[in-house]
């Protein structure tokens, strides 16, 4: 298998820190975004949507999507359950993946691409006031998870699930946009990112970006 993904993008850095998590390691080759290494010929080949990542198996088959590449490594390596272990679990963690992915990470991501200038190179024509919506969008969401962590130390209470990664790796994206939970306003939350931070999974993918 051979992964390919860039450091500096958030849905890559997911399928690292749950390929770190699980103690599985893929190949990896590094697409210069900034370079517009994903619209050559050779890699549009094997994602036609020119996005990171993709992981390409061993008989040429290509599974794109962070989430579905963790998901066909979870069915190869279901230990430990990053999915939920029972059908309750895994319904729950669909749900906060869902709601993580597109109503935290999606805001933040759209924050940089349309208000940041050096996301020039990815959006060429940005607007500003969809940033500014997108800000106050993924502000507020920060708000209500920072409620929902007021009791649990993880979205499903004692087990770290793939839906926390997103959770992380959304909110690590955010300082670039200076959009970041406060320690007096939402102290769960700073308090639940310290708590990932500390995993190896985000130390390792931490030393493999440089940082």
């Amino acid at each position: 298998m051979l992964l390919y993904g860039s450091k500096m993008a958030p849905n890559s850095d997911r399928v690292e820190m749950y390929l770190h998590e699980k103690g599985v390691e893929i190949p990896f080759r590094q697409i210069e975004l900034m370079k517009g290494e994903h619209h050559a010929e050779e890699y549009k080949s094997i994602a036609p949507n020119r996005k990171v990542p993709a992981l390409v198996l061993d008989d040429g088959t290509v599974i794109r999507e962070s989430i579905a590449i963790c998901r066909y490594i979870e069915e190869l390596h279901p230990q430990p359950p990053l999915f939920g272990a029972t059908p309750v679990q895994r319904a729950q963690v669909e749900m906060y993946q869902r709601i993580m992915e597109l109503e935290l990470m999606m805001p933040i991501a759209m924050t940089f691409r349309h208000g940041h200038p050096a996301a020039k190179a990815l959006e060429p024509i940005q607007v500003n006031d969809f940033a500014e919506l997108q800000r106050t969008v993924a502000l507020k969401r920060i708000k209500v998870l920072n409620k929902e962590l007021a009791d649990r130390e993880f979205l499903l209470g004692d087990d770290f699930t793939v839906a926390d990664i997103t959770a992380y790796i959304g909110l690590g994206f955010g300082r670039i946009s200076k959009i970041a939970p406060d320690e007096q306003e939402h102290p769960h939350v700073v308090r639940y990112l310290k708590t990932i931070a500390a995993r190896p999974s985000a130390q390792a993918l931490r030393a493999g970006a440089g940082a």
